[in-house]
Parts: structure tokens; C-alpha cells; sequence
């Protein structure tokens, strides 16, 4: 059967940020170029993952090194035109070494957050898929999930970024209590903490949510995809210009900066699923 279009937390953001954005990610699809930091942040979230594979007294730092070689293989695979997106001289470039070296000192800083010898993730990269009453299908992976043996429930997130000054806590929450929400319908247990780590400075961020909470934030998504229905109809996704559009690959195709979009393609009938990158924020 073919899966119909869902939100997804990087989506939902997209269009929070900049309904055009959205538009030209989940609707043309329009391809990005991946930036160094997107993509170590990517290699990172891949040793983690692989991190746990290993048995519990082997879960050191020394380990997590080791593994940055053969999950970088692992992208390159998967991903032929990668190193060539990422650096002008391919394989040979010599910057490439100490771009994945660059990938040690956040390792590093996982290690002094939190001792993975002493954890046992029930799910690593699980996807959380569900309908809410209002038939909003909500959909995403979320990095690691922890259950106590009383069955309190832990969202580990890991940010490769550094930690959010507090007015942007909110913004940075958003995506926690999504996959909160997820799981509440999933489950039916509302996720006794949410922890974001921050491995650029070291910094975690924690949050604990409640239902009453979760369940107005689930009037807030449905009120997001409301928004992005109505654009869908038209084709009206207007732009936000602001400052993130120095960052933006799609500025060039945008009115706001003196460009024009492609002609717009009409509601897809096929998701746009949240890439490796998308993940990896």
C-alpha cells in the first residue's frame, strides 16, 4: 500500500521557518548540497548507533574512534558522490583527514556525558509512526530510546551543534516532544524525560513532559498541517526571508531575493521521507 504524506519534525520546522522552504524540500525536492559540518554531524550519529552494537565493556572512547573509519566507508557507500559534494579533491583532498578527525573531539564529549556501558537502548534510529485523532499521520526516527525496568520511558537526542541559548529552548524542544507525542499515541505512556546532548560544548538539555502539555502541542501540529494543506491546494507557499536565508541552498529560486521557483508540481501523492542529514540536526 502507498504511504501517504506524514510530518515529520524537520518538515514541520521547515515550515515554521519558511512555508517556501518546505515547499522546495518536501514537495519539489529540489537536491541540497550537503555542508561538512551536516555531514560529520551524520558520521557522529552513525558511530553512536553502531556504538551499542558492541558489548557493554567495550563501549569506550578508544572504540568509538575506531569505528569513525568504517561508518565513514559505510556514507561513502551509500552515497558514491559524497566525498566529491563534500571536498574539491575527492579522496586525495587533504583536507579530508582532518575533517574526520574533527568527528573525534564530539565523540569525546559523549563520552563525558553519559557512560554507554551502563546503558542498553531498547531501539536505536526507531521510527515512530502514527496517526492522531484529527488524521494527522505523524512520522520521524528518533536517535534512541531507553526504557527503565519500570517502564519509564527516556527520548535521547543527540545534537552535534552546541546547546541552544534559553530563548531558543523551545525551538529545540520542538522536535522532543514530537517524537513525545509519537510515542503517547504509540504506547500510551507519556516519556518521563526528554534529553537533548549537545556534544559541540558538552551540554545536555532535559525536559519532562506531561500529557495536558503533549496533547496541546498535538493542536499545534494539526494547526501546522492545516497550514501546509491549504498551501498545498494553491501552491502558495510564501517565503519567510529572515536570517537563516544566508544559509539557504535554495535562495537563488526565491522571490523574496529576486528569484523564481520552478513551476509548482501539485500535492505529492508519495512522502518525502526525513533524510540521514535531516536526522543528524
Amino acid at each position: 500500500m502507498t504511504r501517504r504524506p506524514a510530518l515529520s519534525p524537520s518538515r514541520a520546522g521547515d515550515f515554521k521557518q519558511c512555508p517556501l522552504l518546505y515547499r522546495f524540500r518536501a514537495i519539489d525536492r529540489l537536491p541540497e548540497r550537503p555542508t561538512r559540518a551536516q555531514v560529520r554531524g551524520t558520521l557522529v550519529h552513525v558511530v553512536l548507533e553502531r556504538l551499542f552494537d558492541l558489548p557493554a565493556a567495550e563501549r569506550v572512547p578508544s572504540a568509538a574512534h575506531a569505528l569513525v573509519a568504517p561508518c565513514w566507508a559505510q556514507l561513502r557507500a551509500e552515497d558514491p558522490e559524497l566525498v566529491g559534494a563534500l571536498f574539491d579533491g575527492g579522496e586525495d583532498d587533504p583536507e579530508l583527514v582532518g575533517w574526520l578527525e574533527s568527528a573525534g573531539p564530539l565523540l569525546d564529549a559523549y563520552f563525558r556525558l553519559e557512560d554507554p556501558r551502563r546503558l542498553e537502548p531498547q531501539a536505536r534510529e526507531l521510527l515512530v509512526e502514527t496517526e492522531v485523532a484529527s488524521g494527522l499521520l505523524l512520522r520521524g526516527y528518533l536517535d534512541r530510546l531507553d526504557v527503565a525496568p519500570g517502564g519509564e520511558l527516556r527520548v535521547v537526542d543527540y545534537k552535534t551543534g552546541a546547546a541552544p541559548r534559553p530563548v531558543a529552548e523551545a525551538r529545540a524542544l520542538f522536535q522532543m516532544k514530537f517524537y513525545a507525542l509519537a510515542l503517547l499515541h504509540l504506547r500510551g505512556v507519556v516519556p518521563t524525560q526528554l534529553r537533548l546532548l549537545y556534544l559541540a560544548d558538552g551540554e545536555s538539555l532535559t525536559y519532562e513532559p506531561d500529557e495536558e502539555e503533549l496533547r496541546r502541542f498535538e493542536r499545534t501540529l494539526d494547526a501546522i498541517w492545516a497550514a501546509v494543506l491549504t498551501a498545498g491546494e494553491t501552491g502558495d507557499f510564501r517565503p519567510n526571508p529572515g536570517r537563516m536565508c544566508d544559509w539557504c541552498s535554495h535562495r537563488a529560486l526565491c522571490p523574496a531575493w529576486d528569484g523564481t521557483p520552478p513551476p509548482y508540481p501539485g500535492w505529492p501523492t508519495v512522502p518525502a521521507d526525513e533524510t540521514l542529514l535531516d536526522r543528524a540536526d
